[in-house]
């Protein structure tokens, strides 16, 4: 990691000379950090010199000290009771907030690196294995980030993890659990409609006579109570619900002894203090109810939404695209907070005050932060489609026009609140049911596929804490270049006359108008996106729609704007 604060070009930074698992012991712990300049292993036994490695994430000397080791130990030996006792340390500290996500897979990376270097000195011996699991992201989901933390976290304590993929079909698993005689089935998915996948999954597993398989299911989209309510009841067997990797590794370790795993402690809402308030705009609903057909239904009954007076001039007629950018420059519109609590996880413990929080994050993320937007440069390829279009509202429909401004080109259906205010997407737009009355616009941004095909390789390779780390500057470059082309789109509509002086209040929309995700709250259904595709034709940017109208590559967005200045973001339920 380089220091942030170096005037020097990049060749010449100055390397960090601090641990940052120790550092952060330190300030958890009150532990006494040690200092590099001297031997961490100091007087401690062999056994303790290679729980420290895990423990603390170092790398440096480890095949030595494991030379050391098999002295006295065999190989099986030290993976079963000196470095699995390391991990069972990491997930302790990590269960009681004193380890971060990121320091996790540091140790975890040292694990694989230490098991990797014992595996070719022994033989495999039948049953020594703690237990084994198949896991699949669901058909129709492409996100494999929390399944491939599941595999991380499981496989590195001793469990055999059969890792088959995204997207797989009911027969794929069925075949795979059987054929790598697997004893636990774990389900992963990010949609809402991947929620009713695992469903018919359970289903189908009943009627095959398999329902003996424990089933772990995971995901976003998912509640504890839809698992251990609702899918229990339709499942012959055992199904449990894992909200992050670790209660995973406590269900395996209890499904591996026979015993039936202990209830959860019942999930607590995370309250965001005022400072951590961050882009609220992008916070998916994902735990909402199948589409209901009653929200789109028009009952006559507008929101008190005030049509604008004087509609913006459209800029141009169809789509243009753009694809040469200043990386550097879009990294500045980058949510620092969304990236480092959300996608990287560095979480405030309790107890701890924000101002040495904020100073910890400083010291440790942003660092990472500057490391990867060099690194990062020649692999995000930012390209943007975008385009204007006549319209009017119609009830709960926007209707697009042609540029005759009379013959109707296509129509998108949005549902609208059961109560409050009623709103509507379309009561932003002004109505008729025979013309053209309004203007929007549409959006689809992408950083291309290759930081995904980097994250393979790094997931491949055991590089386990950088995986998460170019995982989240890929999805975040993508909503930063989602959000800095929607500023050239209010400016050339003529509606940039609230944008913010602070980059904190661009990331809590306070300017005019407001931009809407397919997939999140105001307008659920993923399927409009083949609309959207109509009017912009993306693929000349290299994006395309999955079977389940997901965009690929995976860190692409897309987005309807409004320019009324009385749009905001709403939730539909």
């Amino acid at each position: 990691m380089t220091n942030p604060s170096n005037p020097n070009p990049p060749d010449q930074e100055l390397v960090c000379s601090y641990d940052p698992l120790i550092e952060l012991m330190a300030r958890f712990e009150n532990v006494k950090a040690s200092s590099t300049s001297t031997n961490p292993f100091e007087g401690l036994s062999v056994d303790d010199v290679l729980k420290k490695h895990i423990v603390d994430g170092i790398k440096k000397n480890l095949e030595d000290h494991l030379a050391d080791a098999l002295k006295i130990h065999t190989p099986l030996e030290i993976i079963n009771d000196v470095l699995l006792d390391g991990m069972k340390t990491v997930g302790e500290l990590f269960g009681s907030g004193k380890m971060q996500l990121p320091f996790v897979l540091q140790s975890a990376e040292v694990m694989k690196a230490a098991v990797r270097h014992l595996e070719p000195l022994m033989e495999k011996v039948e049953g020594s294995e703690k237990g084994s699991i198949l896991l699949a992201t669901v058909a129709g989901d492409v996100h494999d980030i929390g399944k491939n933390l599941v595999d991380i976290i499981l496989s590195n304590n001793g469990y055999r993890v059969v890792n088959i993929g995204i997207k797989q079909p009911i027969n794929a698993i069925v075949d795979k659990t059987i054929e790598s005689k697997c004893q636990v089935i774990g389900l992963s998915g990010l949609l809402v409609k991947s929620t009713l996948v695992m469903r018919d999954n359970l289903l189908e597993l009943n009627a095959r006579g398999l329902s003996s398989y424990p089933v772990i299911l995971g995901g976003a989209a998912l509640t504890r109570a839809y698992v251990e309510q609702d899918l229990s009841e339709i499942y012959d067997g055992k199904v449990h619900y894992a909200k992050d990797a670790f209660e995973g590794l406590r269900l395996m370790a209890e499904i591996a002894e026979g015993k039936e795993p202990a209830p959860a402690t019942p999930d607590a809402p995370y309250v965001l203090t005022e400072d951590e308030v961050y882009d609220t705009v992008r916070v998916k609903s994902h735990r909402t109810d199948e589409l209901d057909p009653e929200l789109y239904a028009y009952t006559g009954v507008r929101s008190d939404v005030v049509p604008v007076a004087e509609i913006p001039r459209m800029p141009f007629f169809g789509a243009k695209r753009h694809i040469k950018f200043d990386i550097f420059e879009l990294y500045k519109y980058i949510n620092p907070i969304a990236l480092f609590r959300g996608q990287w996880q560095f979480k405030r413990p309790e107890g701890m005050g924000n101002i040495e929080f904020n100073q910890w994050i400083d010291e440790t993320a942003t660092p990472i932060f500057d490391r990867l937007k060099r690194e990062l440069g020649s692999v995000l390829k930012p390209k943007v489609k975008w385009g204007y279009f006549p319209c009017s509202s119609s009830g709960n429909h926007l209707i697009i026009y042609r540029d005759d401004l009379k013959t109707e080109w296509l129509r998108f259906n949005f549902p609208r609140q059961r109560d409050g205010r009623r709103q509507c997407i379309t009561d932003f737009f002004n109505p008729s049911e025979d013309r053209a009355t309004d203007v929007v616009g549409f959006q689809i941004v992408t950083v291309g596929s290759g930081i995904s095909e980097l994250e393979r390789k790094l997931f491949a390779q055991g590089e386990f804490q950088d995986y998460l780390f170019v995982h989240g500057m890929g999805v975040e470059t993508a909503e930063a270049l989602a959000e800095y082309w929607h500023k050239q789109m209010r400016l050339e509509l003529g509606i940039g006359d609230q944008e913010p002086d602070e980059m904190r209040l661009l990331f809590s929309a306070k300017y005019h108008g407001a931009r809407y995700s397919f997939g999140y709250p105001a307008c659920p259904n993923l399927e409009d996106q083949t609309k959207l595709f109509e009017l912009l034709n993306p693929k000349d940017i290299g994006i395309e729609l999955s079977e389940e109208f997901m965009l690929v590559p995976e860190q692409s967005t897309s987005a309807i704007l409004v320019h009324h200045p009385d749009a905001k973001y709403f939730n539909v339920k």
